[in-house]
């Protein structure tokens, strides 16, 4: 589609819709893999941890409000606004949440989200899920810009954005509002074209 300003649509419509979503490998036997049903335990844990909670603003009452919100993944997914993967242990459950929020296929961009449960944490699993959907959105599907923002507060989403390639680009002052109070936030990104991480 070629906008008013004559310009044409980075992603076309459709190239999500009209495939499924693919799962996509990581190292260790882990994988980003479609959220099914029976992962609503992993989202009500998710809704309990003190540090998800606090940092990505998620709550979740029982297992019919995690299955309603699995449903509405894969119906973001259908509607092109959204691309949300369960992190896959090795022959296990879901260990994490990891996604694309705000996707605007039109204009090539899509904001990267992402919280791990406990066990999963510290050993690079975040860096990696990170750096293989990064490759999957800006290589596969097409987007020019992803963008990943984190409170000041939290300096290991910062680690993990550094690590995963992704460029500090400035403070966005009192940006997001937590259960403490407004929240400067960090803002990353990484273009179409900017070099692996090492």
């Amino acid at each position: 589609m070629i906008s008013s300003a004559g310009i044409p649509d980075v992603v076309p419509a459709g190239r999500m819709a009209g495939r499924p979503q693919p799962v996509l490998g990581l190292p260790g036997g882990f994988a980003l893999r479609p959220w099914r049903p029976e992962d609503a335990g992993a989202l009500v844990a998710a809704g309990q941890d003190p540090a998800i909670r606090r940092w990505n603003l998620f709550t979740v009452a029982d297992r019919a409000e995690a299955r309603a919100r699995i449903a509405r993944m894969h119906e973001r997914w259908r509607a092109e606004t959204g691309a949300v993967w369960a992190v896959e242990r090795p022959e296990g459950p879901a260990a994490g949440l990891i996604g694309l929020n705000d996707v605007d296929l039109a204009g090539g961009a899509a904001e990267l989200v992402y919280w791990l449960l406990p066990a999963a944490r510290g050993g690079g699993i975040a860096v990696a899920a990170t750096r293989r959907l990064a490759r999957w959105a800006l290589t596969d599907l097409g987007l020019h810009r992803l963008r990943l923002c984190h409170s000041t507060a939290n300096p290991a989403s910062c680690r993990v954005a550094g690590k995963a390639g992704f460029a500090f680009e400035g403070t966005q002052r009192g940006a997001l509002l937590h259960a403490d109070g407004w929240h400067d936030q960090h803002l990353h990104a990484r273009v179409a074209g900017d070099p692996e991480p090492a």
